[in-house]
């Protein structure tokens, strides 16, 4: 690596303004989310709408991020395009507050996946782009440390608008636009647009081709691991579902949201120091395989069906850990393996895989743990996350 690169500051405004940004944009995705089962409960939606809900969006959103990532290396200028989705996420997420019936729920999370698709491979790109190589760790670690800062604060605002609202989910669906659109304005006055000299002219279908091998060795295990990564809107209702008989539903409610919060809280941690970490060893897939394993713990955890509320803290801890991990050291393994100019591909199609993964997951475990039991579910899980680990450790991240 050239000297000059090595002393290339990794801290700057782009690194900071997506951080800001995330931290915003997660805030109030997170407060709507902390809500969600709870509402889909009090208008006669059970798991398997749940389910379903995060399962549809997220296939949507595999298919927005693939188009995109492939658009934004054929455009100059990819911030334009990262702006507009951020607005179309905020403005989405307020829009449950009108809903009336499941299936638009339905609607609004779509369309909000579908903004967030299409500002994934964009943002990711620009970032990359502003970064020395040998700090992708940090840099990408500290975007998702900020991402779960407002994953904290989010569950937070959720209690607190709650109980300020006397349990009005509407009014915490439509307070979400407030963070939504300071996100909007961060990332369009402080990230730094870097526009590429030669955009590439390639068709989809030789983009495609023409990302690197040990890439697309990396996307089969992510996918194998992202087959049994169910939604963690799940883990809110496991909690609320395993804590009712001793608590009473109300209060168990408000235990998985806190115990969300305590999740989101050891992510962002576990984000940036397997970040840090990852920049220190000699390969970054030894902490990659790492997380996925410390995932397959958790899932036989969650097997176990307990109605204990501090071994529900040890796996909600555990899920914390293992979501930091997977998805700042995913990023930056990819950014490695794959030169510049392919980002936005390849960000894009790294992306749909984890989306296509969280389709099948929430589907697979919301509907086994609907038809037979949560043993059953999170048992699925359990075997494909330990493959999916295997996976990660033989890849060959030099060609």
């Amino acid at each position: 690596m050239p000297e000059a690169a090595k002393q290339q500051p990794w801290l700057n405004r782009t690194v900071l303004g997506v951080g800001l940004t995330s931290l915003f944009s997660d805030w109030s995705h997170e407060t709507a989310t902390a809500v969600l089962p709870a509402f889909l409960g009090a208008i006669g939606a059970g798991p398997a709408w749940l389910g379903a809900i995060e399962g549809v969006a997220d296939g949507v959103s595999s298919f927005a991020k693939l188009i995109a990532g492939h658009y934004t290396d054929r455009l100059k200028r990819r911030k334009p395009l990262a702006v507009l989705g951020y607005a179309f996420t905020a403005l989405s997420t307020a829009s449950f507050g009108l809903a009336s019936c499941a299936y638009q729920v339905l609607l609004g999370r779509i369309a909000a996946w579908l903004g967030r698709g299409v500002r994934s491979p964009a943002r990711k790109a620009l970032l990359a782009a502003d970064v020395p190589p040998h700090a992708y760790g940090r840099a990408f670690g500290l975007e998702r440390l900020m991402d779960t800062l407002g994953a904290v604060v989010g569950p937070l605002s959720a209690l607190w608008l709650l109980d300020v609202t006397d349990h009005s989910y509407r009014k915490v669906f439509f307070w979400t636009l407030l963070p939504g659109f300071v996100a909007v304005a961060c990332f369009w006055l402080l990230v730094r647009e870097r526009p590429l000299a030669t955009p590439s002219k390639r068709s989809f279908l030789l983009g495609l081709k023409a990302l690197p091998i040990p890439f697309r060795r990396l996307l089969v295990g992510v996918g194998i691991f992202g087959a049994g990564d169910f939604s963690h809107s799940l883990l809110i209702l496991y909690a609320s579902r395993m804590l009712a008989p001793a608590h009473g539903l109300t209060h168990a409610v408000s235990l998985a949201v806190g115990l969300y919060t305590l999740h989101n809280a050891f992510y962002a941690g576990s984000a940036y120091l397997s970040g840090w970490l990852s920049d220190h060893m000699p390969t970054r897939k030894i902490v990659l395989a790492g997380g996925y394993a410390l995932a397959g713990v958790t899932a036989i955890l969650l097997a176990t069906g307990t109605h204990s509320l501090p071994l529900l803290a040890v796996i909600f801890i555990l899920a914390g850990l293992y979501i930091g991990t997977e998805e700042a050291l995913e990023d930056s393994l990819a950014a490695e393996l794959v030169p510049q100019e392919q980002h936005g591909m390849a960000f894009g199609t790294l992306a749909a895989v984890n989306a296509v993964g969280d389709f099948v997951s929430s589907l697979l475990v919301g509907s086994l743990w609907s038809f037979f039991n949560v043993q059953t579910a999170f048992a699925a899980s359990t075997i494909l996350f330990f493959a999916g680990a295997v996976l990660i450790l033989r890849l060959r991240t030099h060609s």
